[in-house]
């Protein structure tokens, strides 16, 4: 046991993985004791995750500018990354809808007993999604998870502790002391990483098994094919061009976080792994914070190709041959989508039946895409937060200079 607990998180998670993979396979006949027995602990230690992911990034921000001193280079960083996330996530529902595009041949067509033309067409407006940022009340966003007006909330608070000087100093030691203690318990969490991620996986797999994996082998490999892409043609150059660093070390010391994104589901619960793995790539930990869960809340990239490769394979299972004008509705409406995806899983359900009727596409089509969202959302949540610690290596470069 003790040789056991002296392998890395890394080496850890994976032969939770794989254990995982194997008793999920040998337990599809009784899927009913994986559920009632096993899934319940996996949900216990992603609570626990969740629960500490509100106070840390609130208190991380906090601290984070405090530490920065300097409130124009907050903001400073904050368009940078924008600009990043913005741009990642375009070049992904493009690659999306390209991919699927070439190979919608191979797409199967399934009757929907639905009308392609009955549905109505709705738009998708990026200031609807602007005003969602920012909170009503302040304790509302915390009770809900929206992240993103968590970080509204904590740019606010950290930006006047700064402004105000020695009048905050009280409050400044407080937000010290409380992200210390948040952190300590994240380390006892994180020790629960191998048990945690065998007991979420493995009812995963005796409930979906070999079988369901198999009919919708084209559009699981479609989504494969573009993440893989993607993390080569976009992360790993924009990695060794503007933050000088070797794409293998970036995701080698990724790994852990990486591994633990496919298995947990959820790139918000992802977010304190995500943050030791970018601590290791030489990010700051104020600014690693600050990046980090702003890209967890807006960088979405695996879930814009998700929605780019679903459009065009729904579209094709109803027999229609989309144009350039709902090409066009797709892309725009996916890449705003992806902004507000929630980061947990089977967040991106929600918003696929907004982008199928920005284009025309049957809502009835979700659920088919349904049947393999879990499947396909553990490699879109690892894309997404790659694509999140590749814009932290970047903006730490940016930032030293």
């Amino acid at each position: 046991m003790k040789s056991l607990l002296k392998l890395s998180l890394t080496i850890q998670i994976l032969i939770a993985l794989v254990l995982a993979c194997i008793a999920g396979y040998a337990m599809q006949n009784h899927v009913e004791f994986a559920e009632a027995y096993i899934k319940p602990f996996g949900t216990i230690f992603l609570n626990l995750l969740k629960f500490v992911v509100v106070p840390l990034v609130m208190f991380s921000i906090i601290s984070g500018i405090m530490e920065m001193q300097d409130v124009k280079k907050v903001g400073r960083l904050g368009i940078r990354a924008l600009a990043y996330f913005m741009f990642t996530t375009i070049i992904a529902v493009t690659l999306g809808l390209t991919v699927s595009t070439l190979i919608k041949g191979k797409f199967p067509v399934i009757a929907l007993n639905a009308d392609p033309n009955a549905t109505e067409v709705v738009k998708v407006t990026l200031i609807d999604q602007i005003v969602n940022f920012f909170p009503k009340n302040i304790l509302e966003p915390i009770y809900t998870m929206s992240m993103m007006q968590v970080i509204v909330i904590a740019i606010l608070f950290g930006v006047a502790i700064v402004h105000v000087g020695e009048k905050g100093k009280a409050l400044r030691e407080l937000v010290t002391s409380l992200n210390a203690v948040v952190t300590k318990i994240l380390g006892y969490i994180l020790a629960l990483s191998p048990v945690g991620v065998f007991c979420m996986l493995m009812p995963v797999v005796a409930v979906n098994g070999p079988k369901v994996i198999g009919s919708y082998a084209v559009l699981i490999g479609a989504d494969y094919l573009c993440f893989v892409l993607h993390a080569l043609l976009v992360y790993a150059v924009c990695v060794a061009l503007l933050a000088r660093m070797n794409p293998l070390r970036f995701f080698r010391e990724m790994a852990p976080a990486m591994l633990f994104a496919y298995s947990s589901d959820s790139s918000v619960a992802t977010l304190p792994y995500t943050m030791q793995c970018t601590e290791r790539l030489g990010v700051k930990k104020d600014l690693g914070s600050f990046v980090l869960s702003l890209g967890a809340t807006i960088n979405m990239d695996g879930v814009a190709i998700y929605l780019g490769v679903t459009s065009v394979f729904i579209a094709t299972c109803c027999g229609m041959d989309l144009n350039m004008q709902q090409y066009l509705a797709i892309a725009l409406s996916a890449t705003i989508a992806s902004i507000g995806t929630p980061g947990v899983p089977g967040g991106s359900l929600a918003l696929m039946a907004m982008v199928f009727a920005s284009a025309g596409i049957p809502i009835e089509g979700v659920a088919i895409a349904a049947g393999i969202d879990r499947i396909v959302d553990m490699a879109r949540t690892t894309m997404s937060i790659t694509g999140d610690a590749s814009c932290a290596v970047i903006m730490q470069r940016f930032h030293d200079k």
